[in-house]
């Protein structure tokens, strides 16, 4: 028997917050005379990336590695920043379909961030208009694909895994979801999400 579905909870990175284009990054990569792959690890794959992501570090520690790596100057690590992430931008239509969720469902937030995150997303953004709840990895000392990550946003929501879906662009999240038996949906683009979301929710209709 399939369970009626009480919450919907997403990813942010690659999903709601995605990128738009690539050319400042290959411009700094450029610029600093590593190939662009190189730049994508050291910001999110290195060690110390992982450590930044179960807050272990700090997201100004992590920066500062990066920019000791590249050799740049502390002074300049704004302007690295802001230029890496120049072309990032927020689906609206598909926050707009969230708060649409919001009326019948409850929605979270799950987000493998580091530091500062909660209050530069939630600054910028009216997300406790969104989502009723909201859990970061640096916050929680665990991360996904983790199944204790998982386990912990059904207990802060106070669902069970099958009544739970959730939205990722990564398999490897997705299946980490799927072990612990929440419904996971893989983000491939905004039209095919939201169908999927909705055709799943109308399986109880």
């Amino acid at each position: 028997m399939v369970e009626p579905i009480k919450a919907v909870i997403w990813d942010m990175g690659g999903v709601i917050l995605r990128t738009s284009g690539e050319e400042s990054r290959r411009e700094l990569a450029s610029e600093f005379k590593v190939s662009t792959d190189f730049l994508y690890k050291l910001v999110f794959n290195s060690p110390n990336a992982e450590k930044a992501t179960v807050g272990l570090i700090s997201e100004t520690e992590h920066w500062n590695i990066v920019a000791d790596t590249l050799g740049i100057s502390r002074e300049r690590i704004q302007e690295l920043q802001d230029r890496f992430w120049a072309k990032d931008f927020i689906d609206k239509e598909l926050v707009q379909f969230i708060k649409n969720l919001k009326q019948k469902y409850k929605t979270g937030l799950l987000s493998n961030a580091w530091s500062g995150a909660r209050q530069s997303l939630y600054h910028r953004n009216d997300w406790d208009l969104v989502f009723q709840y909201s859990m970061f990895s640096y916050e929680v000392r665990m991360r996904k694909p983790d199944a204790q990550i998982f386990e912990r946003i059904l207990e802060l929501m106070e669902v069970t895994a099958g009544e739970t879906i959730f939205v990722d662009d990564l398999i490897e999240n997705i299946n980490g979801a799927n072990a612990v038996g929440i419904n996971g949906i893989q983000y491939k683009s905004t039209q095919q999400v939201i169908s999927d979301v909705s055709e799943r929710l109308s399986y109880q209709a």
